[in-house]
């Protein structure tokens, strides 16, 4: 048991390297769909897609589902109105009014937003590794979507788009928080996904009623429905069950900090599918980003367990 523990903990690091590259994903995918499909209906798709391919795990695993869901169910649906209500149909609304340069810089400010509220409502404290590492990570995201200017701070412009956002970077917080609570960790990681998204999906089906009655838009093209399979594979399955699984093993403060790579995997992925150029500001930025999360998350305790042995 002891050394399954320990693998899980090496192999956490790795997956959670990876996790904001498939999070990313949701913009390239996304960014054809969201003009052809409706936010909530957009979002109902992806998690009834992902509790349908789901279903077996949770089949597998449905004792321990059972007993789970018979004392934690508001739990069950707290995390699933943060993450695919607020963070799903919310996010996808939410860029119908904003850019996504102010969306992607009030959504990144999420692993602060863990800090802060671990150490408002658990008493935790904040190391100086801690801070400086989120610090200088904001740092690298600000100098990307900035671009490396300063002064564009003052043309940003707020509204119910950005309003939308800091909801959304407050619900994704509380999400990575919540996700650990001790009742949910008997559950295998992928079997809770396909509940949360299930319950999700639910959720959100008297929104898109109102879509619907509304005149909402449905996908009906090759092209949509493609990018709707690459955001329930990459940006859905993948993203989540690697960034939760990320959580269970290091904690949301430390998962949390690894979403600073989200703006660098962007911009690289932008260059290398959609041909966006590559500037300076850009390779500073990821620079500085991928210096805070090492300052931020390198395991120095392991480290110099690995130095003392003989």
């Amino acid at each position: 048991m002891h050394d399954t523990a320990r693998r899980n903990a090496r192999l956490a690091w790795p997956i959670m390297l990876a996790a904001p590259l498939f999070f990313s994903t949701n913009l390239i995918f996304g960014r054809g769909v969201i003009a052809e499909v409706s936010p909530f209906t957009l979002a109902l798709i992806r998690w009834a897609a992902v509790a349908l391919a789901l279903t077996p795990f949770m089949i597998a695993s449905r004792e321990e589902l059972r007993r789970m869901l018979g004392t934690e169910w508001r739990l069950v649906l707290l995390l699933a109105f943060l993450g695919m209500w607020i963070c799903g149909g919310g996010v996808y609304l939410g860029l119908q009014w904003t850019t996504a340069t102010n969306g992607t810089l009030i959504y990144t400010t999420s692993p602060v937003i863990i800090l802060v509220l671990e150490a408002l409502f658990r008493g935790r404290r904040i190391g100086w590794r801690e801070a400086a590492g989120s610090l200088l990570a904001f740092v690298g995201v600000a100098t990307i979507l900035l671009r490396g200017d300063s002064a564009s701070l003052l043309e940003l412009r707020f509204n119910l788009g950005d309003l939308i956002f800091v909801f959304a970077a407050i619900a994704w917080a509380a999400y990575s928080i919540l996700y650990r609570a001790p009742a949910l960790q008997a559950v295998p990681n992928a079997a809770m996904l396909g509940v949360l998204a299930a319950a999700g999906a639910l959720l959100l089906i008297p929104a898109v009623v109102v879509e619907w009655t509304l005149g909402a838009r449905l996908p009906i093209t090759a092209d949509a429905w493609g990018g709707i399979a690459g955001i329930v594979i990459f940006a859905s399955l993948l993203a989540f069950s690697s960034f939760q699984f990320g959580i269970r093993q290091l904690g949301a403060p430390l998962a949390g900090v690894f979403m600073y790579l989200l703006p660098p995997y962007g911009v690289l992925l932008a260059v290398l599918v959609l041909g966006e150029t590559l500037h300076d500001y850009h390779l500073a930025g990821i620079a500085l980003v991928m210096g805070g999360v090492i300052l931020a998350t390198f395991p120095i305790a392991w480290l110099r367990e690995r130095l003392s042995r003989p």
